[in-house]
């Protein structure tokens, strides 16, 4: 619909930022039904409340309720705590519900537990409304300026600072730019400053409501693990470590081969891989290029060798590509360049507690939610060497009938390339 015509309406920042932002690139459950609540994802500034006081209260109607749903027959939990909270020296986490107007339903797997639950949960999931969480290139000096005031948001800072070892807030805030755009720095910015986001939101009056009415997630590339972390998947603190070492990871990656990613910005997808496929022809195995980045029609990120990559720039004229802009990135993201990535991956994967997520998170993978912690598990080792299907999600969850989505964190990216795929899609920028 947005193809080659309509291609001159995308600046080369835009382009270049919209392509970026997704290249740097998650047992026996205990099962409880709410009715007409949502996610909880809440930093507490006060004590927690004790476990035995968090007891069977709401059991009872739970258990009427439960009647309705044809489910795994699992324990019911008691009330939830926090995703994550300030008075306490480990991470606590929140326990999202999902589901429409009827019931919500919120799983968590026990430390330890052998029991898989059923990857095929969310399967029949009818979208409302989502958040859409930004990848890597969405960051910018000044970012988190406006969140540091909300004090649930700086505690999040805080927390990262701890964990990283820096002051992350400093660098969003006060750059410089080349030292917040490295790889090792922008996944952990994005990350904590998207959820700030919610934090900035949730502080806002009718915000908590707006979180309530969100019954799926998902982000571009890095920002899947945003989406995760807000689906209670993990702790914000696991997700920031996950961030921290796949950010590294994907920099030694890079370092390792001479590569390179391009946007090209005017043709469709067909035409795009027939231009990787005339570019491959000439040029050794090791060099050759591949769409990594499915964005929005017109707009698809190749990635690939530095000799492939400059083939392909000089072929672009005469397949009829409008422009083609080099990525200031470290290499060939969503390749098989960052296949050392994967080992490290697969290894900090392992060693994390991943639950099934209370609402679906989409997976760049397949475009599709995942509820089985080791797929997902699976998934985000495999994520950096697989193209990021970000325009079949978009158009998947507008087909299923998304009626509003909200873009949380830096810049504007995912509205940019959301209304792309759909002009009369209704996106809203809660930024930080």
């Amino acid at each position: 619909m947005y193809a080659n015509s309509r291609s001159s309406s995308w600046p080369v920042s835009l382009v270049s930022k919209a392509a970026t932002s997704n290249n740097s690139i998650q047992r026996l459950c205990k099962l409880r039904l709410h009715k007409n609540k949502q996610p909880e994802y809440t930093p507490r500034t006060h004590s927690p409340t004790s476990p035995s006081s968090l007891s069977s209260s709401s059991d009872s109607s739970l258990s009427a309720m439960s009647s309705s749903l044809t489910l795994p027959s699992i324990k019911l939990s008691s009330p939830s705590t926090p995703f994550f909270s300030a008075s306490t020296n480990g991470p606590s986490r929140s326990f999202f519900r999902f589901g429409n107007q009827r019931s919500r339903v919120s799983m968590s797997v026990s430390a330890g537990s052998q029991a898989s639950v059923s990857d095929a949960l969310f399967n029949d999931y009818k979208p409302s409304n989502a958040f859409l969480f930004p990848g890597q290139g969405a960051q910018a000096v000044g970012m988190g300026k406006e969140a540091q005031n909300v004090p649930a948001a700086a505690i999040l800072y805080k927390k990262a600072n701890d964990i990283l070892g820096f002051d992350l807030l400093d660098i969003c805030i006060n750059g410089p730019k080349e030292k917040l755009d490295s790889t090792v720095i922008s996944q952990p910015a994005i990350y904590v400053t998207s959820l700030a986001a919610v934090e900035l939101l949730r502080a806002r009056e009718g915000g908590q409501q707006i979180i309530d009415s969100v019954d799926v997630t998902c982000g571009l590339s890095l920002g899947e693990y945003t989406a995760l972390a807000f689906a209670g998947a993990f702790s914000f603190e696991d997700g920031l470590k996950l961030v921290k070492l796949r950010g590294e990871a994907m920099q030694d990656a890079a370092d390792a081969a001479k590569s390179a990613m391009v946007s090209v910005i005017g043709l469709d997808s067909e035409k795009v891989q027939q231009l990787c496929d005339a570019a491959n022809q000439e040029v050794p195995e090791a060099e050759k290029v591949q769409i990594a980045n499915y964005l929005c029609p017109g707009n698809y990120a190749v990635s690939g060798g530095l000799k492939g990559v400059e083939v392909l720039e000089s072929k672009a004229k005469s397949f009829k590509a409008r422009m083609t802009v080099r990525l200031a990135v470290a290499g060939a993201f969503h390749t098989s360049f960052m296949e050392p990535a994967v080992s490290r991956l697969e290894a900090a994967l392992a060693a994390t507690e991943i639950i099934t997520p209370k609402i679906p998170v989409i997976s760049n993978v397949d475009a599709l939610p995942h509820a089985d912690p080791d797929t997902i598990k699976k998934i985000l080792a495999r994520q950096v060497t697989s193209p990021v299907q970000w325009e079949t999600t978009v158009k998947t969850l507008l087909s299923k009938g998304l009626k509003k989505s909200y873009e949380l964190g830096p810049g504007k990216v995912i509205a940019g390339i959301v209304k792309r795929v759909d002009k009369s899609a209704d996106i809203e920028n809660i930024g930080a």
